[in-house]
């Protein structure tokens, strides 16, 4: 035992137990606590790991993760090292662990992680969307009204956007999506990843919608839906127009080489600016 001890997050399987790596098994097998978001799960992937945890199994999850905090930073700071794991994928993501890792940080114990299985990434990479910009909501609000205003700020976003969602919600989630983002927006409902049962629906958010109302969707689910298009500039008026080719002018521009630069710059067809200056 060290004078400090270390805070291990593991990235656990999303389902599939044969995703967890050699570096998930050492640390399972080596914490001296190991906190789990669900015990009973924990065990069966022990067990089909054929892992066996030597160490003091503890539970931590939404309801007691308060309360339990204060007692796994003694455990720490005692010199001990704790692996938190959580049902599947990184802890602190949409999961139990951001109150403990900001916890041991300001208790001075080191946290590092064995990465692992994302279902945010995952999903971006099956959704067939744009990837290399995203940004991740987690959960959205469970009232509609709330629900509602989160998507309406979201609407004009940019960037590939992730949710997760719960299965008696997702009908009326996706009804919401498909009014702020309108029907059209391409998305991605991404089911069961990594399970027996994984399925990747592609459609529209209005079809989406329309499947999840006419079927029974159950599993954990994660949502990619497409960015909005950038809105396109507004174009300058003539005034403007003439005036920026005038400004280029008494540069020491030609005419030609002034007509061209402004419609570069404001993305129009020469033509049109040749117009405007010459009417």
């Amino acid at each position: 035992m060290s004078e400090v001890g270390r805070l291990v997050l593991l990235g656990a399987p999303l389902g599939n137990p044969a995703d967890a790596s050699a570096r998930f098994r050492e640390a399972l097998a080596t914490a001296d606590v190991v906190a789990a978001e669900d015990t009973r799960r924990l065990t069966r992937l022990a067990r089909d790991l054929d892992v066996t945890v030597p160490g003091r199994i503890v539970s931590y999850f939404e309801g007691n993760e308060e309360r339990r905090t204060p007692e796994l930073v003694d455990v720490l700071t005692a010199g001990y090292t704790i692996a938190l794991v959580t049902d599947g994928g990184m802890p602190s993501v949409s999961d139990p662990g951001y109150r403990l890792v900001r916890a041991a940080l300001d208790a001075g114990v080191p946290v590092t992680a064995a990465p692992g299985p994302s279902a945010v990434t995952t999903a971006l990479a099956l959704s067939g969307l744009p990837c290399d910009r995203f940004c991740f909501e987690g959960f959205l609000p469970r009232t509609p009204g709330a629900r509602r205003s989160r998507l309406r700020a979201l609407a004009a976003e940019e960037r590939t956007l992730v949710l997760f969602e719960a299965p008696h919600r997702i009908t009326g989630a996706l009804a919401d999506l498909a009014e702020a983002f309108g029907a059209d927006r391409p998305a991605a409902l991404c089911r069961e990843l990594t399970k027996t049962y994984e399925e990747v629906v592609r459609r529209p958010l209005g079809e989406l919608a329309e499947w999840a109302a006419a079927g029974d969707v159950r599993g954990e689910i994660t949502l990619v839906v497409a960015g909005a298009s950038p809105e396109p500039a507004a174009r300058p008026d003539d005034g403007t127009l003439r005036a920026a080719v005038g400004e280029r002018e008494a540069a020491g521009m030609s005419r030609r080489d002034a007509i061209t630069e402004v419609a570069t710059a404001y993305g129009l067809r020469r033509r049109e600016v040749y117009e405007v200056v010459h009417r």
